[in-house]
């Protein structure tokens, strides 16, 4: 029908404006659509909230392992809310080490730390200088608080008289003044608050630290595996429950800031299930297993409450939760009476803490965002601790300078489930020892012959029972790793060797410049004489 004369004059005159103004809202509405959730436009930054066990094994979770026989119902329901990472390690088969990479994104070999651990009086470990990831999140507006077992190393204030001894763990503790500061702590190092305890729960001093002064002066001695000095109301058992508590004080403390737009970032690294062992009363035989199983579920109980005060602060919606642990479970957990009773800490995975095999480094990682990370998901991704950092950069939209986080890789697409290709080339794992390990894909290659740790056989034993001097394994088809076939692959021992050369001799595995490792390490070490110290 044709349109009256005065309204063709009409859309002659506004027909323009109105198409463009409709093709702005178009675009507009396309635009909205089309945006990635995560864009900082869109989405505050969330709280992190990171906790670290000491000890716990991959086997000990009930929803990463379904024949396992410790109830860890808080752990999988924070599972049942987020991802699963079914492929994650700790960069060093024990303590120190692996804290170092979660905190600087480098690989712990690359620092002065070329075998064991740090003991409760050592200097720092992490460098001078060096960007760690609560320095980067405090740079963007981040609240940042450590709470927990540190073992990082501190510059402890000496008596007049006294002389420092050096990195040794038998340092004597009662040469330190411990009325004075203590230098080169988490709050240098860019935490706002803290409070825990210098080292391992076996390892003196007996006695919390809160920000860079110790809360209490030693005036008697203690034993917790060890003896050292101790404040006199200083007790094992007491340890997890005082954490836990100040981290649920935290998150209340902090949660209408957190609402309000300024974020903060909890490092959450408990003493537990480390030895030694000390389930509270309440928890005590609650297992029908062991000590061990005990202190499991009371570390289980601990995150719930840490859950709890996200949600009763109103920030559970806004909070990226990590739950990891440093390294595999240890021998002190009675692995062998365990086993008789069917929970196998350590999944279906060869050797415990201190191994170069998956025993020792490969853990338990879980990841919680609401509206982000999809409930009940799971990531076979190949991922390692030091990959908190360039996470975390990405989060921020954040560049990392050539200096920091060599070793770290972004896991962000994962947890948005948008990777669709692996996020690394390559992981290297480390032993108490100082082996090395390169995994890329489905081959695993060891270089050393037994364990490169405590298990049997040890690698002076490997060496004198004629076994191979490296090991391969093809890891898809042979998780357990007891079948070395190295002979029949000599390429890909080849390849792999170049790969963790090319790692070591650049200063990083990730791309960008080149960098200089603080202490150049060997990668073909020959096997100790003995046992080193660990914790």
């Amino acid at each position: 029908m044709r349109q009256p004369k005065k309204m063709r004059g009409i859309l002659k005159q506004w027909g323009p404006i109105l198409r463009d103004a409709v093709i702005a809202m178009v675009v507009a509405v396309v635009g909205c659509i089309g945006a990635a959730p995560s864009s900082a436009a869109e989405t505050p930054r969330p709280n992190i909230v990171y906790i670290l066990c000491d000890d716990l094994g991959y086997g000990d979770v009930k929803c990463m392992n379904p024949d396992g026989k410790i109830a860890t119902p808080h752990v999988d329901a924070l599972a049942a809310d987020g991802m699963i990472f079914t492929d994650a390690h700790s960069s060093s088969s024990v303590c120190s080490p692996t804290r170092y990479g979660i905190l600087t994104g480098r690989y712990n070999w690359r620092s002065r730390l070329q075998s064991g651990v740090l003991g409760g009086y050592s200097p720092p470990l992490i460098e001078p200088g060096r960007l760690t990831v609560p320095a980067l999140l405090k740079q963007h507006g981040y609240h940042t608080a450590c709470i927990g077992k540190w073992h990082l190393g501190m510059d402890m204030p000496l008596k007049a008289d006294a002389k420092r001894p050096g990195d040794a763990i038998a340092y004597t503790g009662w040469m330190i003044d411990y009325a004075k500061p203590i230098g080169r702590g988490p709050i240098a190092v860019g935490f706002d608050e803290y409070f825990g305890i210098s080292a391992s729960l076996d390892m003196d001093p007996f006695v919390f630290i809160e920000n860079d002064r110790f809360a209490k002066v030693p005036t008697v001695e203690k034993k917790f595996v060890r003896n050292g000095p101790a404040a006199d109301d200083f007790e094992a058992v007491d340890v997890l429950p005082r954490l836990t508590a100040r981290a649920v004080d935290y998150i209340g403390r902090r949660s209408a800031d957190a609402k309000s737009g300024k974020p903060f970032f909890l490092y959450l690294p408990f003493s537990a299930p480390h030895g030694p062992i000390v389930p509270t009363p309440q928890w005590a035989g609650r297992s029908g297993i062991n000590a061990y199983a005990d202190f499991v579920m009371q570390t289980d109980d601990s995150v719930g409450r840490v859950l709890k005060a996200l949600d009763d602060g109103g920030i559970t919606e806004n909070t990226l939760v990590i739950f990891t642990s440093d390294n595999g479970c240890s021998p002190v957990a009675n692995i062998p009476e365990l086993l008789a009773k069917g929970h196998n800490p350590n999944y279906l995975f060869r050797g415990h803490k201190a191994d170069i095999w998956d025993g020792g480094h490969h853990i338990p990682f879980i990841a919680r965002w609401p509206g982000h990370v999809k409930p009940s998901s799971r990531s076979n991704q190949l991922i390692c601790l030091t990959d908190l950092m360039a996470t975390v950069a990405d989060l921020l939209d954040q560049k990392l300078p050539p200096t920091a986080g060599e070793d770290s890789v972004s896991l962000l697409p994962a947890l948005l489930g948008k990777d669709k290709t692996p996020l690394r080339e390559a992981v290297v794992h480390h032993s108490i020892t100082g082996m090395f390990a390169i995994r890329q894909g489905q081959w695993k290659l060891e270089l050393c012959a037994g364990s490169g740790g405590w298990s049997d056989p040890k690698d002076p034993a490997a060496v004198r029972l004629g076994l191979p001097p490296v090991q391969l394994y093809d890891m898809a088809n042979d998780i357990g790793e007891k079948n070395n076939v190295q002979s029949a692959n000599p390429e890909i021992v080849q390849r792999l060797t170049k790969l963790l050369e090319k790692y070591v001799s650049e200063g990083r595995s990730t791309p960008g410049t080149p960098q200089k490792n603080t202490v150049e390490p060997n990668v073909w070490k020959k096997p100790p004489l003995k046992k080193p110290d660990g914790d």
